[in-house]
């Protein structure tokens, strides 16, 4: 007997976690409607608890390194930023061969490989930190390692972009980069409690037995493993997500795969690579160990938590007001934004005074020029999350929008046009993703990097040059797809096809 397709329809929309769905229409209402919302929202959330603890192993450098002196190690500042840069530069490159291997191997099976993948750079943190004698290039290859984590964000934004119907990719896609941004905020947010280093505004205290950085490493050593069991019997494949790897690299000759990668270097790379530099910067610009045994000034611990909380939290909200007011528009205010706060923290590293991490007096003289630090800062990664948010529901529109071109609504010439879109849109925001990770090394790295002598000066000027990137960016953003002729393709405006 023939099968009809609301018979189709019921066997793919409510299948159980673990298995293949060979019928997979969001784009059609009925089937969306029954069932499918929620075999996607299922997806989706185990999709999330993978790409955050992704993003927690991936920065836990960022704080941790912060700690290393404490833990009997030796290590310059300079050197600190370069373990840091370490993890982001791997999993920037890690990026492309993750978000082509969804559609070979399927999300479902890739999502439990990398989660299993973050046990090797959490076994080696939680055995290398507790041997002092280690040198400095073992641990930027134990360090490196961790860019396993890095990878797991463009495989699964490419593998969720697959579940959900074009009208919900800006909030689903913001919600997912979301999860695995708040990775960031909570390791830094709680691995100093872990360790014993810090405690939390007084109400709990730290350590008195001295830091334990293995303690962080074990715990997320288990929470891999659960990850990784909830991806295989809670997730599922898609044989429509299935591409060749050549089919994929197609999207490298179009001129938009290269402006959306452009642009989201300058939000995800200013995210990132301020998240991971922020411990750092603190530490050195506002705290001396002197002074007695908990030294003076600012604790970082407090703090660095926070620009990753702001960025991750305005990510969705920035799908949203992409979904609302237009991706491209959106992104040209997150780039005004990030400029504004670029320009603040200018000002207030003018006022500041070098710290050779002895003179308690010019610690406290800085102390007084925290708060106006923190806040802008703060700015920039709002700013840089809304536009991670409107950049990503930009890709998806702007391939949807050409296939819309292709033969009438509801034919098969148009629904294969729509579907061979949403590959290339999963193929882009993994390149995208690649490019613009690549600001997690940049960052510190222009501002401490090994050969760098005066690391105050480096800082000053590296917000420099991030403040003329940003007009740059601005520039783009309004050249490209803000203004009613187009650069590269003649498009409706932005304020009719809403990019």
């Amino acid at each position: 007997m023939t099968r009809t397709a609301p018979d189709r329809a019921q066997q793919s929309t409510y299948a159980p976690g673990g298995t293949t769905l060979t019928d997979w229409r969001p784009e059609d209402p009925d089937f969306w409607a029954a069932g499918a919302d929620r075999v996607a929202r299922r997806n989706l959330i185990w999709s999330i608890f993978a790409e955050h603890l992704g993003f927690s192993v991936w920065l836990m450098w960022s704080v941790s390194s912060a700690y290393l002196l404490s833990m009997g190690f030796d290590f310059t500042a300079q050197e600190l930023f370069l373990i840091v840069a370490a993890p982001n530069f791997v999993g920037s490159l890690l990026r492309l061969p993750y978000t082509f291997a969804v559609p070979k191997f399927g999300g479902r099976t890739w999502t439990t490989i990398s989660a299993l993948l973050l046990l090797v750079p959490t076994l080696l943190f939680a055995v290398f930190v507790q041997r002092p004698g280690t040198p400095l290039w073992v641990f930027v290859v134990i360090a490196a390692t961790a860019g396993f984590g890095g990878g797991n964000f463009a495989s699964s934004m490419a593998n969720i972009n697959f579940f959900y119907p074009a009208a919900r990719k800006g909030a689903a896609l913001g919600l997912n980069a979301a999860g695995g941004n708040l990775g960031v905020a909570l390791i830094q947010f709680f691995l100093p409690v872990l360790v014993g280093g810090a405690g939390i505004f007084g109400m709990v205290q730290a350590s008195d037995g001295g830091i334990h950085l293995q303690r962080a490493a074990w715990v997320y050593v288990v929470l891999s493993v659960v990850a990784a069991a909830g991806a295989w019997f809670g997730m599922n494949n898609l044989t429509v997500a299935s591409a060749s790897a050549r089919e994929s690299f197609q999207v490298l000759k179009h001129k938009h795969t290269w402006v959306m990668s452009f642009l989201y270097l300058g939000t995800f790379g200013s995210f990132i690579g301020f998240s991971a530099a922020m411990p750092l910067l603190i530490k050195v610009n506002f705290w001396v160990p002197g002074g007695g045994p908990a030294g003076t000034g600012i604790v970082f611990a407090h703090y660095a938590f926070l620009g990753a909380l702001v960025g991750s939290v305005a990510r969705p909200f920035g799908g949203w007001l992409a979904d609302k007011y237009g991706g491209a528009r959106v992104t040209a205010w997150s780039f005004v934004g990030m400029g504004v706060g670029a320009l603040g923290v200018l000002v207030v590293l003018g006022r500041l005074t070098d710290n050779p991490g002895q003179e308690i007096a010019i610690a406290d003289g800085n102390q007084a020029w925290f708060a106006p630090f923190l806040f802008a800062f703060l700015v920039i990664f709002a700013a840089s999350g809304i536009g991670n948010g409107s950049t990503y529901r930009m890709i998806p529109t702007i391939w949807a929008r050409n296939a819309k071109r292709t033969g009438a609504e509801g034919s098969p010439v148009r629904a294969e046009a729509m579907a061979q879109a949403t590959r290339n849109a999963s193929a882009v925001i993994g390149i995208a993703g690649a490019i613009g990770a690549m600001g997690g090394f940049l960052i510190p790295m222009s501002f401490g990097a090994p050969w760098i002598d005066d690391p105050s000066a480096a800082v000053r000027g590296a917000m420099t040059t991030f403040l003329g990137f940003y007009v740059v960016c601005l520039v783009v953003t309004w050249f490209v797809y803000t203004r009613r002729s187009f650069l590269i393709t003649r498009v409706p405006s932005l304020a009719e096809a809403r990019v």
